[in-house]
């Protein structure tokens, strides 16, 4: 299942642009959703995260091979707001040595004097 382009306009960072996470919506999806049941969104949701998945698989292996791109992924959410549950089902088919995984506890002093991005940036794949 691929991401309508809408939805795909909406998330892409151009280089150079901030990300501008105050103005993005949490709520965007793909047309199939809008107007669902809620009876249908667990079968929804399991069909699309394999399609997903298998996406997310192909890209990385494009990545790889190509060693031009890299994509990051930021999860930023309160305690027990499902990071990890969605870290374990999206990246289910992702080899682990294609990956860095950076966690980010409570900021230190340092970290108080930048935006809330800043500790992350320090860490960003270094192409793409």
């Amino acid at each position: 299942m691929k991401l309508e382009q809408a939805v795909l306009d909406e998330l892409m960072v151009h280089p150079g642009q901030p990300a501008g996470l105050n103005r993005r919506s949490t709520e965007s999806t793909t047309a199939e959703w809008k107007g669902a049941s809620k009876k249908h969104y667990k079968k929804m949701a399991k069909e699309d995260l394999r399609s997903f998945v298998a996406e997310l698989v192909e890209a990385q292996r494009r990545f790889w091979a190509n060693d031009s791109h890299a994509l990051l992924v930021i999860l930023q959410a309160m305690d027990a707001a499902g990071k990890d549950g969605t870290i374990r089902h999206v990246m289910s088919g992702v080899n682990p040595q294609g990956c860095k995984v950076e966690a980010f506890k409570q900021p230190s002093h340092q970290e108080f004097d930048h935006d809330f991005l800043w500790s992350a940036a320090r860490v960003l794949p270094a192409r793409g």
